[in-house]
C-alpha cells in the first residue's frame, strides 16, 4: 500500500496521541447501554406514521411452505429466490405497513443511499430497471423493493402491520408454528427469518428525555404532518421553529442540510464527528453504466465487491469514495488482503489512513468558513473506524446564519433534556422540535434481540442454546436443533459495504436449501460437526482486529468503545 503524501513518523506519532486524546473525550463507562429501545413509554417514536390503524382481519390458521420473517430486501430477495425454485406458497410478515424495510421506515429528507444505486439495487437484471441517479434517493430504492415483490407476487400471502411474536417447532407434523400480534399462529414448513440488521431504533438515554414538552420524532419515522414538505424538502412547518438535531452519522449529514434550508434555526448536537467525503451525485443514463449489454449490473456489483473486498481487479467500474478507499477498509470487511509482511503492511496502512483523514480534515477547512466551526467538524481518529459519509451540502449547511453548531464531546453528550430544550455545558438551548438521528441497534434483530423468541426441537430457546454453548451455525444460515430454520444476516456469514449483494448471494442459496431438502424429502438442519466444522473456519487465520478498534472513537464498530465482540462473528476470508 503507498500513498502520495507519506506522514513523518514524528507527524504519525503527533496523530496518534490526538486520536487518543479526542477518543477518551467521547468514552463514557456505560457503553452500548448509553442506548435506549423504541418501547415502553417510548414505543411512540417506532410507531408507523405512513399507515392508519390497520384493517381487522380473522387470525390465520392456515399452512405455508415458506414463512419469510421480514420484508426488506433480505425477505424480498429470499421470496423471489423461492419463486423461481418453484415454492408456491410463500408468506412474508413485518410488522410496516409494505415492502422496503429500511426503506420502508426511511423516508428523512435527503435521503439516499451511500453506495452507488447500479450495485446496490438487486435484480435489476431481472427487472430490466435502470436506476435515474448514481445514487438513488430512498423513495426510487423503495419503489424498487415493491417491484420485485409485485414481479414475484410476494403480496397475495404477505402479512403487513404484523409482528411475528414466536416460532415454534412441532415434532410431530414437521412444521414450525408461527405466532404474531393479530393472534395468528399459521404453519410453515420453512422459515427464513430476514430481520436485518437496522431495525430496532434507538435513542441516547439522556436524563430528562422523556420531560420534553416540544414535538419529538425519530427520523426513521419522519412526522411530514408536522413538518410539511417530503423527502425532497419544502419543510415549510418548521420555517419559524427552532430544531434540535441529535446525531451526526450517516443519517444526520443527509438530513442537516435539509433542514437548514427551511427551519427557522438549526441546532446540531454532535459527539463525534463523521468523515464526509465528496458525493458527487449524478443523472445517470443507460449508456453510461453499460445496461445494453446482458448481465451488465451482476457484473457492475462483483466488480465492487473484488476491489472493496482487495481482490485484484482489470478495471474500476464505479469508480467512487468506496472504491478510491477501499484500501482503508481492511480493517473493517472481510478482506483478501493477507500480507506475509505484516509489520510493513500496517506501517504502509497507517501513513495511507493518516493521508486520506488529512485530506478529509482539509475539505472542512475549505468549505467551512468559521474556523472554530471547522475545527470541531474534523474527524480525528482512523478512517474505518466508524462507516464513511458523503455529501456535498453538509459542510457548507454550517456556512448558514441559522445553523449553530453545538459540541457535546466534553460533557459525553447532551446533558439532560428539559421540557423546552436541551442543556450541554450549563448552557440551555430552547427548541420547539427535538429529533434523534441517532441510528439503530446495528446487529440486533427480533431473534438477536430476544423479542422474537425461537424453540426448537424439545422446546429448546435459541439464544438459550447459543448463551450456553456460543453461537453455532453452519456458513451463518442453520444451527442444529432447529430444522427448516434458516437465518438470513451477517451472522457467522460474509459481509460487505453493499450489503444487498450478500442478500441476494443469501437468498439464493437459502432457496436452494428449500428445494434440496423437498427434492429429498429431508429436514434442512446441520449436524453438531458440521457446526463445530464451520466455526474452525471462521477462526483459522481470522485477522485480529481488536487492537485497532480498541484505539477508534466510539461507535457502533466497537461497542461504544468497548471493543468488538469476542468470538468469530463474520466469514473473515474475503
Amino acid at each position: 500500500m503507498t500513498t502520495p503524501q507519506a506522514p513523518t513518523p514524528d507527524e504519525l506519532a503527533a496523530l496518534r496521541r490526538r486520536y487518543r486524546r479526542e477518543r477518551e473525550r467521547r468514552v463514557r463507562p456505560d457503553g452500548p447501554r448509553q442506548f435506549l429501545g423504541a418501547e415502553a413509554e417510548f414505543g411512540f417514536y417506532a410507531a408507523d406514521p405512513y399507515v392508519g390503524e390497520p384493517a381487522g382481519r380473522e387470525p390465520l390458521r392456515d399452512t405455508v411452505d415458506v414463512a419469510v420473517v421480514g420484508a426488506g430486501f433480505g425477505g424480498i430477495l429470499a421470496g423471489a429466490r423461492l419463486r423461481r425454485q418453484g415454492v408456491r406458497r410463500v408468506r412474508v410478515i413485518d410488522k410496516g405497513g409494505d415492502f422496503g424495510g429500511t426503506w420502508y421506515w426511511n423516508r428523512y429528507p435527503g435521503i439516499h443511499c451511500d453506495v452507488e444505486s447500479h450495485v446496490y439495487l438487486p435484480m435489476l437484471d431481472e427487472t430490466g430497471y435502470v436506476p435515474e441517479w448514481k445514487y438513488s434517493p430512498g423513495e426510487e430504492i423503495r419503489q424498487h423493493a415493491v417491484r420485485i415483490a409485485q414481479k414475484f407476487d410476494l403480496g397475495a400471502d404477505a402479512l403487513f402491520s404484523t409482528t411475528v411474536t414466536a416460532l415454534t417447532w412441532e415434532e410431530d407434523s414437521r412444521t414450525w408454528i408461527v405466532a404474531t400480534d393479530r393472534g395468528d399462529a399459521f404453519r410453515a414448513t420453512y422459515v427464513i427469518t430476514a430481520t436485518g440488521t437496522m431495525t430496532e431504533p434507538k435513542l441516547p438515554g439522556i436524563p430528562g428525555i422523556q420531560d420534553f414538552e416540544g414535538h419529538t420524532f425519530h427520523t426513521s419515522r419522519w412526522d411530514y404532518a408536522y413538518t410539511g414538505g417530503g423527502p425532497d424538502g419544502g419543510l415549510t412547518g418548521l420555517a419559524d421553529r427552532r430544531v434540535g438535531v441529535v446525531g451526526t452519522g450517516a443519517t444526520g449529514v443527509q438530513v442537516i442540510p435539509m433542514l437548514a434550508e427551511d427551519a427557522g434555526h438549526v441546532f446540531v448536537f454532535q459527539r463525534t464527528p463523521s468523515t464526509v467525503d465528496v458525493r458527487a451525485n449524478r443523472r445517470t443514463t443507460a449508456g453510461d453504466v453499460g445496461a445494453d449489454r446482458e448481465g451488465w449490473a451482476r457484473a457492475r456489483r462483483e466488480n465492487f465487491l473484488r476491489i472493496v473486498s482487495g481482490e485484484d481487479h482489470d478495471e474500476d467500474l464505479v469508480a467512487d469514495g468506496w472504491t478510491s478507499s477501499a484500501g482503508l477498509l481492511e480493517k473493517l470487511l472481510p478482506s483478501f488482503r493477507r500480507p506475509g509482511d505484516r509489520e510493513a503492511f500496517e506501517a504502509a496502512y497507517e501513513a495511507a489512513d493518516a493521508a486520506k483523514m488529512n485530506e478529509v480534515r482539509a475539505r472542512v477547512e475549505q468549505e467551512v468558513a468559521d474556523p472554530a466551526t471547522a475545527e470541531v467538524l474534523k474527524p480525528w481518529y482512523r478512517y474505518a473506524c466508524k462507516r464513511p459519509t458523503f455529501s456535498d451540502t453538509y459542510y457548507p449547511a454550517f456556512n448558514r446564519s441559522n445553523v449553530t453548531l453545538v459540541d457535546t464531546a466534553d460533557t459525553h453528550g447532551i446533558e439532560r433534556v428539559t421540557e423546552h430544550g436541551v442543556v450541554v455545558g450549563g448552557t440551555a438551548y430552547a427548541l420547539d422540535c427535538l429529533i434523534f438521528a441517532t441510528g439503530f441497534s446495528v446487529g440486533v434483530s427480533g431473534v438477536h434481540s430476544g423479542r422474537l423468541p425461537v424453540r426448537g426441537r424439545g422446546g429448546t430457546l435459541l439464544l438459550e442454546a447459543w448463551a450456553r454453548h456460543g453461537v453455532r451455525t453452519l456458513h451463518g444460515f442453520t444451527s442444529n436443533g432447529f430444522p427448516n430454520l434458516i437465518q438470513m444476516g451477517s451472522l457467522q456469514n460474509a459481509s460487505s459495504v453493499n450489503f444487498t449483494h450478500i442478500l441476494d448471494e443469501q437468498a439464493v442459496h437459502a432457496a436452494a436449501l428449500v428445494a434440496a431438502a423437498e427434492a429429498g424429502g429431508v429436514l434442512v438442519e446441520p449436524s453438531r460437526e458440521a457446526e463445530d466444522a464451520w466455526i474452525a473456519v471462521l477462526a483459522e487465520g481470522a485477522p485480529d482486529h481488536e487492537r485497532f478498534h480498541a484505539e477508534c472513537t466510539p461507535g457502533y464498530y466497537n461497542r461504544e468503545g468497548r471493543g468488538r465482540p469476542g468470538g468469530p462473528t463474520a466469514y473473515p476470508h474475503g
